[in-house]
């Protein structure tokens, strides 16, 4: 059967605005009936991935999401070799080809935009090696690629992100890779307002005399919230998509809880300097159907002490669960900073461990 993970987080972000809507306004979204603040999980996802937790000991196994590959990774190394133009852009239009859709823009801003392709695909780290050694091939013999060499795709996958959040590819399903990982958009637990900075910029230069105005006026929203966040991770899956390999599986836990717990989406940081710790962490692993535990705040908090009573009605909610369908999880864990329970260290071998 497969072992799930879950994991629950309660985390405090004072006045931010962390992931911002159509507008520029903090996003939110209907619960209860009432307004909530929110913060995407493509927003989550995309500032773990890009974090330092991540990077420090997975940097050789995380993939790269882009558009612009072929030129940076195939056309202008071979230009700055010495392959003529035309043979380093046809080189990079057929391996682009195998990736997903090559533009093709009549008038195009910059000719060099022809060489993207007009969707972002993850490559994967073994993919991006593949594709540069290709690349140093055919500068050394100054010629295009043949139609075997552009296959370059991999079903062997080492790259953690695109194990974790899935890949895929519309014209290439074969190479398509399943999420081992669900993650929840993080929701306030609390009702919001969302308040409105009214700011200016002055000229260092003004003569106060003369010109005694600002030289800018600008607006943004803010608002703070108390948010409820939920991950659930196929360990099995995981170790498939994997390739087998338990040693990264268990790094890419780690990583993964630590930066859930630890790093901030980077919206408007140099703003608000909204960093934040969870203050809350409950760690559940079984062969159990997952679930969320956010039912406990359809009807907001009003009380004055939020982040205890957010704590109460998890904890309320769990054991509800527990009593009406059985234990809902093999074994937990526990970090609690209101209480001074718990280890993060404790916390990220227990992650891991099968």
């Amino acid at each position: 059967m497969t072992t799930f993970i879950q994991l629950h987080l309660l985390t405090a972000y004072p006045p931010s605005n962390l992931n911002r809507d159509d507008l520029g306004r903090p996003k939110t979204a209907k619960m209860g009936n009432s307004d909530r603040l929110r913060i995407s999980s493509q927003s989550l996802k995309r500032a773990w991935r890009n974090s330092d937790c991540f990077y420090q000991s997975l940097s050789n196994n995380i993939g790269t999401r882009t558009r612009q590959f072929a030129r940076l990774w195939i056309y202008e190394p071979m230009v700055q070799q010495g392959v003529s133009d035309k043979i380093a852009k046809a080189s990079a239009i057929k391996i682009a080809a195998q990736f997903g859709k090559v533009k093709n823009e009549k008038f195009p801003k910059d000719p060099l935009d022809n060489l993207d392709i007009e969707q972002l695909v993850h490559i994967s780290s073994n993919e991006k090696q593949a594709i540069l050694q290709l690349v140093e091939i055919l500068i050394n013999e100054k010629r295009e690629p043949t139609d075997a060499e552009v296959k370059l795709l991999r079903k062997e996958n080492s790259s953690i992100d695109i194990a974790l959040f899935g890949r895929m590819l519309a014209d290439s399903p074969a190479y398509n890779i399943e999420a081992a990982c669900q993650v929840s958009h993080a929701l306030g637990v609390s009702t919001v307002t969302i308040e409105d900075d009214f700011f200016t910029a002055v000229d260092d230069l003004n003569n106060k005399e003369k010109d005694a105005g600002s030289a800018h006026l600008g607006e943004r929203g803010f608002a703070s919230a108390l948010f409820y966040t939920y991950i659930c991770i196929s360990r099995d899956l995981l170790l498939e998509n994997l390739n087998g390999d338990e040693v990264l599986v268990e790094k890419t836990l780690k990583a993964l809880t630590e930066a859930s717990a630890k790093v901030a989406p980077t919206g408007m940081q140099n703003s608000f300097a909204s960093r934040a710790y969870t203050s809350y962490l409950l760690i559940e692993k079984g062969a159990q159907q997952p679930r969320s535990l956010a039912v406990a705040y359809f009807n907001p908090i009003r009380s004055e002490n939020m982040l205890n009573d957010a704590i109460e009605r998890l904890e309320q909610q769990l054991d509800k669960f527990d009593k009406v369908y059985g234990q809902c999880a093999d074994t937990r864990y526990v970090l609690n900073t209101e209480k001074g329970e718990g280890d993060l260290t404790a916390a990220l071998d227990f992650v891991a461990q099968k």
